[in-house]
Protein backbone atom coordinates (compact mmCIF):
# COMPACT_ATOMS: atom_id res chain seq x y z
CA UNK A 1 0.00 0.00 0.00
CA UNK A 2 2.80 2.45 0.73
CA UNK A 3 4.89 1.63 -2.36
CA UNK A 4 1.37 2.24 -4.35
CA UNK A 5 0.70 5.58 -2.18
CA UNK A 6 4.15 6.61 -3.15
CA UNK A 7 4.18 6.02 -6.73
CA UNK A 8 0.93 7.90 -7.14
CA UNK A 9 2.24 10.86 -4.98
CA UNK A 10 5.51 10.96 -7.79
CA UNK A 11 3.13 11.02 -10.82
CA UNK A 12 1.37 13.44 -9.46
CA UNK A 13 4.03 15.90 -8.42
CA UNK A 14 5.28 15.23 -12.02
CA UNK A 15 1.69 16.65 -13.54
CA UNK A 16 1.86 19.54 -11.70
CA UNK A 17 5.31 20.93 -12.41
CA UNK A 18 4.70 20.40 -15.76
CA UNK A 19 1.20 22.14 -15.89
CA UNK A 20 2.83 24.98 -13.75
CA UNK A 21 5.87 25.60 -16.46
CA UNK A 22 5.59 28.98 -17.85
CA UNK A 23 4.51 29.27 -21.21
CA UNK A 24 7.14 29.91 -24.22
CA UNK A 25 7.05 33.46 -25.73
CA UNK A 26 7.93 33.64 -29.10
CA UNK A 27 9.49 37.24 -29.77
CA UNK A 28 7.84 39.55 -32.79
CA UNK A 29 9.58 39.38 -35.74
CA UNK A 30 11.10 42.79 -37.44
CA UNK A 31 9.04 44.14 -40.27
CA UNK A 32 5.71 45.05 -39.55
CA UNK A 33 4.66 42.93 -36.90
CA UNK A 34 7.32 44.59 -35.13
CA UNK A 35 6.03 48.44 -36.19
CA UNK A 36 2.90 48.14 -35.21
CA UNK A 37 3.35 46.52 -31.94
CA UNK A 38 6.37 48.92 -31.29
CA UNK A 39 3.99 51.87 -32.41
CA UNK A 40 0.62 51.17 -31.95
CA UNK A 41 -2.32 52.22 -34.33
CA UNK A 42 -3.34 55.73 -32.94
CA UNK A 43 -7.53 55.74 -32.57
CA UNK A 44 -9.33 56.99 -35.95
CA UNK A 45 -5.75 57.17 -37.99
CA UNK A 46 -6.11 55.48 -41.68
CA UNK A 47 -10.16 55.21 -40.36
CA UNK A 48 -11.34 53.71 -44.06
CA UNK A 49 -15.34 54.61 -44.58
CA UNK A 50 -18.25 51.88 -44.36
CA UNK A 51 -18.36 50.59 -47.99
CA UNK A 52 -21.81 48.96 -48.60
CA UNK A 53 -22.09 45.61 -49.70
CA UNK A 54 -20.96 43.99 -52.83
CA UNK A 55 -24.71 43.01 -53.61
CA UNK A 56 -25.97 46.28 -52.80
CA UNK A 57 -23.13 47.95 -54.86
CA UNK A 58 -23.97 45.97 -58.08
CA UNK A 59 -27.64 45.96 -57.36
CA UNK A 60 -29.71 47.77 -60.30
CA UNK A 61 -31.41 51.30 -59.56
CA UNK A 62 -35.01 51.53 -61.46
CA UNK A 63 -35.29 55.27 -62.75
CA UNK A 64 -38.10 56.75 -60.77
CA UNK A 65 -41.72 57.31 -62.78
CA UNK A 66 -41.17 61.13 -62.77
CA UNK A 67 -37.48 60.24 -65.07
CA UNK A 68 -39.39 57.65 -66.94
CA UNK A 69 -42.05 59.92 -67.87
CA UNK A 70 -39.87 63.02 -68.96
CA UNK A 71 -37.65 60.62 -70.86
CA UNK A 72 -40.29 59.46 -72.79
CA UNK A 73 -42.02 63.26 -73.49
CA UNK A 74 -38.85 64.60 -74.70
CA UNK A 75 -38.18 61.52 -77.03
CA UNK A 76 -41.79 62.07 -78.33
CA UNK A 77 -40.71 65.59 -79.15
CA UNK A 78 -37.44 64.98 -80.42
CA UNK A 79 -38.99 62.51 -82.49
CA UNK A 80 -41.87 65.16 -83.96
CA UNK A 81 -39.35 67.73 -84.85
CA UNK A 82 -37.49 65.19 -86.62
CA UNK A 83 -40.31 64.69 -88.31
CA UNK A 84 -41.14 68.10 -89.22
CA UNK A 85 -38.16 68.52 -90.83
CA UNK A 86 -38.01 65.96 -93.00
CA UNK A 87 -41.25 64.88 -93.66
CA UNK A 88 -43.50 66.81 -96.62
CA UNK A 89 -45.19 68.74 -94.23
CA UNK A 90 -43.99 72.93 -93.46
CA UNK A 91 -42.31 72.87 -96.58
CA UNK A 92 -41.92 76.34 -98.92
CA UNK A 93 -44.00 75.26 -101.79
CA UNK A 94 -45.02 79.16 -102.90
CA UNK A 95 -42.36 82.75 -102.68
CA UNK A 96 -44.26 85.60 -103.68
CA UNK A 97 -42.51 88.94 -104.16
CA UNK A 98 -42.95 92.35 -104.08
CA UNK A 99 -41.71 96.30 -103.99
CA UNK A 100 -39.16 95.34 -106.86
CA UNK A 101 -39.45 97.49 -110.02
CA UNK A 102 -35.57 97.80 -111.25
CA UNK A 103 -35.25 94.18 -110.06
CA UNK A 104 -35.78 91.29 -112.17
CA UNK A 105 -37.63 88.24 -111.71
CA UNK A 106 -34.84 86.72 -112.98
CA UNK A 107 -32.48 87.64 -110.24
CA UNK A 108 -35.31 87.23 -107.36
CA UNK A 109 -35.54 83.63 -108.81
CA UNK A 110 -31.40 83.23 -109.00
CA UNK A 111 -31.95 83.23 -104.69
CA UNK A 112 -34.75 82.27 -103.90
CA UNK A 113 -35.76 79.44 -106.44
CA UNK A 114 -33.36 77.07 -104.46
CA UNK A 115 -35.26 77.65 -101.18
CA UNK A 116 -38.38 76.30 -102.96
CA UNK A 117 -39.18 72.77 -101.61
CA UNK A 118 -37.00 73.94 -97.88
CA UNK A 119 -38.20 73.30 -94.89
CA UNK A 120 -39.62 76.21 -92.98
CA UNK A 121 -38.56 75.63 -89.63
CA UNK A 122 -35.11 75.25 -91.04
CA UNK A 123 -35.10 78.45 -93.47
CA UNK A 124 -31.95 80.76 -92.81
CA UNK A 125 -33.36 84.25 -92.83
CA UNK A 126 -30.55 86.08 -92.09
CA UNK A 127 -28.29 84.15 -95.13
CA UNK A 128 -31.61 84.79 -97.58
CA UNK A 129 -31.53 88.58 -96.63
CA UNK A 130 -27.82 88.69 -97.51
CA UNK A 131 -28.00 87.20 -100.74
CA UNK A 132 -31.07 89.69 -101.44
CA UNK A 133 -29.07 92.28 -100.42
CA UNK A 134 -25.84 91.75 -103.14
CA UNK A 135 -28.03 92.38 -105.67
CA UNK A 136 -27.60 95.74 -107.78
CA UNK A 137 -30.74 97.61 -106.93
CA UNK A 138 -31.24 96.20 -103.73
CA UNK A 139 -30.88 98.25 -100.28
CA UNK A 140 -32.68 96.16 -98.20
CA UNK A 141 -35.12 93.17 -98.03
CA UNK A 142 -37.52 91.52 -95.66
CA UNK A 143 -38.91 87.83 -96.01
CA UNK A 144 -41.73 86.52 -93.81
CA UNK A 145 -42.12 82.52 -93.82
CA UNK A 146 -45.83 81.34 -93.10
CA UNK A 147 -46.66 77.71 -91.96
CA UNK A 148 -49.38 77.53 -94.88
CA UNK A 149 -45.77 76.96 -96.94
CA UNK A 150 -45.40 80.40 -98.67
CA UNK A 151 -42.83 82.37 -98.31
CA UNK A 152 -43.26 86.22 -98.61
CA UNK A 153 -40.56 88.70 -99.96
CA UNK A 154 -40.70 92.92 -99.66
CA UNK A 155 -37.92 94.71 -101.90
CA UNK A 156 -36.48 98.12 -100.62
CA UNK A 157 -34.79 99.10 -103.63
CA UNK A 158 -32.28 102.11 -103.89
CA UNK A 159 -33.10 105.83 -105.39
CA UNK A 160 -32.19 105.86 -109.10
CA UNK A 161 -30.10 109.13 -109.39
CA UNK A 162 -29.52 109.02 -113.19
CA UNK A 163 -29.33 107.49 -117.07
CA UNK A 164 -26.30 106.01 -118.39
CA UNK A 165 -27.00 105.08 -122.04
CA UNK A 166 -24.08 102.82 -124.03
CA UNK A 167 -24.01 101.77 -127.56
CA UNK A 168 -25.67 98.59 -126.22
CA UNK A 169 -28.34 99.29 -123.60
CA UNK A 170 -30.21 101.97 -120.80
CA UNK A 171 -28.61 101.33 -117.71
CA UNK A 172 -29.98 102.89 -114.45
CA UNK A 173 -27.58 104.32 -111.72
CA UNK A 174 -27.39 105.00 -108.15
CA UNK A 175 -25.78 107.55 -106.37
CA UNK A 176 -23.19 105.81 -105.66
CA UNK A 177 -22.11 104.72 -109.14
CA UNK A 178 -23.81 101.03 -109.74
CA UNK A 179 -25.55 100.13 -112.46
CA UNK A 180 -28.83 99.28 -111.02
CA UNK A 181 -30.74 97.93 -113.83
CA UNK A 182 -31.19 97.73 -117.94
CA UNK A 183 -33.27 98.77 -120.15
CA UNK A 184 -33.12 97.84 -124.49
CA UNK A 185 -32.12 100.66 -126.11
CA UNK A 186 -34.70 102.63 -127.77
CA UNK A 187 -37.45 101.91 -125.45
CA UNK A 188 -39.53 104.25 -123.53
CA UNK A 189 -38.19 105.07 -119.50
CA UNK A 190 -41.07 105.64 -116.99
CA UNK A 191 -41.81 109.06 -115.75
CA UNK A 192 -40.00 108.97 -113.10
CA UNK A 193 -36.69 107.46 -114.77
CA UNK A 194 -37.11 109.85 -117.85
CA UNK A 195 -36.90 113.27 -115.75
CA UNK A 196 -33.44 111.99 -114.21
CA UNK A 197 -30.33 113.28 -115.41
CA UNK A 198 -29.21 111.72 -118.47
CA UNK A 199 -25.46 110.79 -120.15
CA UNK A 200 -24.61 109.45 -123.32
CA UNK A 201 -21.58 107.20 -123.20
CA UNK A 202 -19.95 106.86 -126.78
CA UNK A 203 -16.72 105.38 -125.53
CA UNK A 204 -15.92 102.13 -127.22
CA UNK A 205 -15.46 100.31 -123.87
CA UNK A 206 -18.56 101.52 -122.34
CA UNK A 207 -20.50 98.89 -124.70
CA UNK A 208 -19.29 96.44 -121.80
CA UNK A 209 -21.30 98.25 -119.52
CA UNK A 210 -23.75 96.02 -117.95
CA UNK A 211 -26.43 95.96 -114.30
CA UNK A 212 -24.42 95.52 -111.07
CA UNK A 213 -21.10 97.19 -112.74
CA UNK A 214 -19.78 100.61 -111.47
CA UNK A 215 -19.50 103.76 -113.22
CA UNK A 216 -15.83 105.34 -112.17
CA UNK A 217 -16.40 108.06 -109.11
CA UNK A 218 -14.94 111.11 -110.73
CA UNK A 219 -16.58 110.28 -114.24
CA UNK A 220 -19.72 109.96 -112.99
CA UNK A 221 -19.54 113.43 -110.52
CA UNK A 222 -17.86 115.00 -113.53
CA UNK A 223 -21.09 113.77 -115.67
CA UNK A 224 -23.84 115.10 -113.07
CA UNK A 225 -21.82 118.01 -112.67
CA UNK A 226 -22.23 119.33 -116.58
CA UNK A 227 -25.45 118.04 -116.65
CA UNK A 228 -26.90 120.69 -113.68
CA UNK A 229 -25.31 123.63 -115.53
CA UNK A 230 -27.38 126.29 -115.22
CA UNK A 231 -26.97 127.41 -119.21
CA UNK A 232 -26.75 130.88 -118.15
CA UNK A 233 -23.32 130.34 -116.69
CA UNK A 234 -22.32 129.75 -120.22
CA UNK A 235 -23.70 132.93 -121.54
CA UNK A 236 -25.83 130.24 -123.43
CA UNK A 237 -29.94 131.42 -123.46
CA UNK A 238 -30.57 127.49 -124.71
CA UNK A 239 -33.38 125.97 -122.17
CA UNK A 240 -32.05 122.17 -122.13
CA UNK A 241 -27.92 121.26 -121.74
CA UNK A 242 -26.83 117.01 -122.22
CA UNK A 243 -23.68 116.04 -121.72
CA UNK A 244 -22.13 113.80 -124.09
CA UNK A 245 -19.29 111.03 -123.56
CA UNK A 246 -16.29 110.30 -126.33
CA UNK A 247 -12.88 108.66 -126.42
CA UNK A 248 -11.48 111.94 -128.38
CA UNK A 249 -12.98 114.39 -126.66
CA UNK A 250 -13.93 113.55 -123.36
CA UNK A 251 -16.76 115.12 -122.08
CA UNK A 252 -19.02 117.46 -124.48
CA UNK A 253 -21.91 119.36 -123.73
CA UNK A 254 -24.42 119.76 -126.10
CA UNK A 255 -27.19 122.30 -126.22
CA UNK A 256 -30.69 122.43 -127.58
CA UNK A 257 -31.98 125.82 -129.59
CA UNK A 258 -29.98 127.02 -130.22
CA UNK A 259 -27.60 124.08 -130.92
CA UNK A 260 -24.34 123.89 -130.60
CA UNK A 261 -21.65 121.28 -129.20
CA UNK A 262 -18.70 122.16 -127.07
CA UNK A 263 -16.06 119.81 -126.04
CA UNK A 264 -14.71 120.38 -122.31
CA UNK A 265 -11.78 116.95 -122.28
CA UNK A 266 -11.07 114.06 -119.55
CA UNK A 267 -10.94 114.88 -116.07
CA UNK A 268 -8.74 112.63 -113.28
CA UNK A 269 -6.37 111.47 -115.58
CA UNK A 270 -3.78 113.08 -114.01
CA UNK A 271 -3.24 111.55 -110.11
CA UNK A 272 -2.81 115.44 -108.99
CA UNK A 273 -6.69 116.18 -110.41
CA UNK A 274 -8.32 116.57 -107.08
CA UNK A 275 -11.93 118.14 -106.83
CA UNK A 276 -10.88 121.19 -106.29
CA UNK A 277 -8.36 121.27 -109.25
CA UNK A 278 -10.76 119.90 -111.64
CA UNK A 279 -13.50 122.21 -110.84
CA UNK A 280 -11.44 125.34 -110.84
CA UNK A 281 -10.81 123.70 -114.53
CA UNK A 282 -14.31 123.60 -115.37
CA UNK A 283 -14.72 127.10 -113.97
CA UNK A 284 -12.32 129.08 -116.78
CA UNK A 285 -13.34 126.80 -119.51
CA UNK A 286 -17.08 128.23 -118.34
CA UNK A 287 -15.72 131.56 -118.85
CA UNK A 288 -14.28 130.98 -121.93
CA UNK A 289 -17.70 129.97 -123.54
CA UNK A 290 -19.35 133.07 -121.96
CA UNK A 291 -16.38 135.38 -123.49
CA UNK A 292 -17.14 133.81 -126.85
CA UNK A 293 -20.82 133.98 -126.60
CA UNK A 294 -20.63 137.79 -125.83
CA UNK A 295 -17.90 138.25 -128.72
CA UNK A 296 -20.25 136.39 -131.15
CA UNK A 297 -24.32 135.35 -131.53
CA UNK A 298 -25.12 132.00 -130.03
CA UNK A 299 -26.73 130.95 -133.00
CA UNK A 300 -24.13 130.94 -135.23
CA UNK A 301 -21.73 128.84 -133.37
CA UNK A 302 -22.04 125.16 -133.85
CA UNK A 303 -18.46 123.50 -132.35
CA UNK A 304 -16.36 124.82 -129.50
CA UNK A 305 -12.86 123.60 -128.20
CA UNK A 306 -13.00 124.68 -124.54
CA UNK A 307 -10.17 121.62 -123.45
CA UNK A 308 -7.61 124.25 -123.43
CA UNK A 309 -9.71 127.21 -121.50
CA UNK A 310 -6.64 129.58 -122.27
CA UNK A 311 -6.81 128.73 -125.93
CA UNK A 312 -10.78 128.28 -127.30
CA UNK A 313 -11.18 126.99 -131.17
CA UNK A 314 -14.92 127.73 -132.35
CA UNK A 315 -15.93 126.45 -135.42
CA UNK A 316 -19.46 128.44 -137.03
CA UNK A 317 -22.20 126.55 -138.28
CA UNK A 318 -22.88 125.68 -142.21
Amino acid sequence: MVGRSKGSNTSRTAKLSKASKPAKVTPPRSGAGAGVAAHPRRRGAHARRPVPPLRQRFRPRLPSAGRTIAALLFAGLLGGLLLLLNGPWLRVQRIAFAGGQLTSAEQLRTVLEPVRGASLLALDVDAITAELRRLPAVADAGIEPSLLGEVRVTIAEKQPAFVWRTSALQLIGASDGTLMASLPLGSPLAPQLARLPFVDDRRGASWALRSGDHIAAQTMQTALRFVALDPARLGSTTKRLTVRLDDEYGFIVVAVQPTWQAAFGFYGLDPKDDEATVGNRIERQMGALRTLFAQRPEGSVGWVDARNPGKVYFRAKG
